[in-house]
């Protein structure tokens, strides 16, 4: 691993040679190392993987279904990250749906927030056990239309953190924004990433959309 620049660590191949790009976002009290583990699981021959580290191990403060202004200015300014990212990204000739993001638990919810405010064609996105953060979804700030980006939404029933029917809101809003959802409850499961998951992960790396 090398940094690319400040607070974000890179692995796989160097941007600037990558045909394609994945931008993967850790959990709250973990790391960039440690998410980018998750990549020795995947099929990411060729990619550039970015991992923003958040300072003091968390994005923001309080649990994602608190009201957003409690969570401020920590979610901005990890939306702001993503952004930079992504320009990085496009800025080395990365297209867009060649551009993947993946994030579990608190960068799960990070990423859901990403992607709903900027909807667009991306090669697919990787949510494990998150959704869309807020007391109430702010459902006007999300705009754009996904043109078909296939994206995973994986949780327990029973998660701590995540309640069931803000994972299933999230499915819900982003296959109105014309994503082709794939949705995967665990019963009675612990808050953690499930072998299942890679593997629908992996089929959609491999180009094929899982049904």
């Amino acid at each position: 691993m090398h940094r690319h620049h400040k607070n974000v660590v890179t692995a796989g191949t160097p941007l600037p040679e990558a045909e394609k790009a994945m931008v993967m976002v850790h959990g709250r009290g973990a790391t960039a190392g440690s998410i980018l583990e998750i990549a020795g699981h995947l099929q990411v021959e060729g990619f550039a993987l970015l991992a923003p580290q958040a300072n003091a191990n968390t994005w923001y403060p309080f649990s994602f279904m608190a009201p957003v202004a409690q969570n401020e200015p920590g979610l901005s300014t990890a939306l702001e990250v993503l952004e930079m990212i992504v320009q990085d990204i496009t800025a080395a000739g990365i297209k867009l749906e060649n551009t993947y993001f993946l994030g579990f638990s608190q960068g799960a919810c990070l990423v859901s927030e990403y992607l709903a405010r900027n909807a667009r064609k991306y090669g697919g996105a990787f949510l494990y056990s998150g959704g869309v953060p807020g007391e109430q979804i702010g459902r006007p700030n999300y705009r754009g239309d996904f043109g078909g980006t296939p994206i995973l939404l994986g949780c327990s029933d029973v998660d701590a953190h995540v309640p069931l029917h803000r994972v299933q809101d999230t499915a819900s809003i982003f296959k109105e924004m014309g994503a082709e959802v794939t949705e995967r409850i665990y019963a009675n499961a612990p808050h953690t990433i499930f072998q299942d998951e890679i593997d629908i992960t992996n089929h959609i790396l491999s180009g094929a959309v899982a049904r």
